[in-house]
C-alpha cells in the first residue's frame, strides 16, 4: 500500500517548481539580452550583448560553445557559488550544459558573445 501511494504522488513532486529559461528566453528586468542569428534543425546561435550593468537573469544552458567578440568583466553566481572573471575577447569555451547561473557585467565595457547550440 505505501509503494501504491507513493506512486500516486509522484507526479506532484515537482508541483511547483518553476523550469529555468533558456539563455534566449531570459533576459534582464523584462528585456531581451539573446538575439538569434541563425535557427534551423541542425543548430542555434545567439548573439548576446551585455551593456555595463546589464546581466543575464537566472537560467540554464544546453550543450553549447560559446565565443567572445567583446570581452568583459563580470560578476558570476551559479552552484559554485559568486565570483568576479574578466573574460578576454577572442575567448571559446564549450560545456555539455550549464545547469543554472545568472550573470552581471561589472565592467565599464559593452560585452558581447556568440553562443551555439547543436540540436541532438
Amino acid at each position: 500500500m505505501r509503494s501504491l501511494l507513493a506512486l500516486m504522488f509522484l507526479p506532484l513532486a515537482g508541483f511547483g517548481q518553476q523550469e529555468l529559461p533558456d539563455p534566449l528566453q531570459a533576459g534582464w528586468k523584462g528585456d531581451k539580452v539573446c538575439e538569434v542569428l541563425v535557427e534551423n534543425e541542425s543548430v542555434r546561435t545567439l548573439r548576446c550583448t551585455f551593456p555595463p550593468g546589464i546581466g543575464h537573469e537566472k537560467h540554464y544552458h544546453p550543450k553549447h560553445v560559446g565565443y567572445t567578440l567583446k570581452g568583459g568583466t563580470f560578476r558570476i553566481t551559479d552552484a559554485k557559488g559568486t565570483r568576479e572573471v574578466n573574460i578576454p575577447e577572442g575567448y571559446t569555451f564549450y560545456n555539455e550544459e550549464v545547469p543554472w547561473h545568472e550573470v552581471l557585467n561589472i565592467g565599464n565595457d559593452t560585452a558581447v558573445f556568440l553562443i551555439v547550440e547543436p540540436k541532438n
